[in-house]
């Protein structure tokens, strides 16, 4: 198989709750619009449990909202990761900032789940006409998403109610994403 023409990573802080939502909510709601192999989604921790499957209480959330934890081992973030990622997406501010430590170059590639899906739900620009277009027009217009919370609360250690609300917070955004990118990712693996 040849290597996705456009990759994203969501990254949280132990790979065990938030970003393995917003990768299997991502892979699923792209799998509606985009042609598979197209794009890979994959996660990783700032503070990985490494080793660890998706924790209950959000694998039953995935679970609630179509999605599967299927195969799923936490990571560490590595900075050949980062560096290979076309996108990469964070649970919160601090998280891009400790994300951006580790590579410092994925600057201009790096948004939180909300900043981004705000760019995206602020309309269609006519000079984003693929996936890497919009990564550089949201680089450059990230007041776009002035005002929003930017961050994803982390429910480890929390109830039930706690995690279905972050979940659905996660699916709210990825789907935002999702659209966007599925309009934009037949072209995504031409310059």
């Amino acid at each position: 198989m040849t290597r996705p023409s456009f990759s994203v990573v969501a990254v949280c802080v132990g790979n065990v709750c938030r970003s393995p939502l917003a990768e299997r909510l991502l892979r699923l709601r792209l799998a509606e619009q985009v042609e598979r192999g197209l794009v890979s989604v994959e996660s990783a921790g700032v503070g990985a449990v490494v080793g660890r499957p998706v924790d209950d209480l959000a694998l039953a959330e995935l679970e609630r909202l179509g999605g599967s934890g299927e195969g799923f081992v936490a990571r560490q973030v590595t900075t050949a990761l980062l560096k290979s990622a076309d996108l990469v997406l964070t649970a919160t501010v601090g998280v891009r900032a400790r994300a951006l430590q580790v590579d410092p170059s994925a600057l201009k590639r790096t948004f939180t789940l909300a900043e981004l899906a705000a760019i995206c739900g602020a309309g269609n620009d006519p000079s984003v006409a693929t996936a890497r277009d919009l990564v550089a027009y949201a680089a450059t217009h990230r007041a776009l998403a002035a005002g929003v919370d930017l961050d994803v609360v982390d429910p480890v250690g929390l109830g039930p109610a706690e995690h279905r609300a972050v979940a659905d917070q996660i699916d709210g955004h990825v789907t935002v994403i999702a659209a966007t990118l599925g309009r934009l990712l037949p072209d995504a693996g031409h310059p």
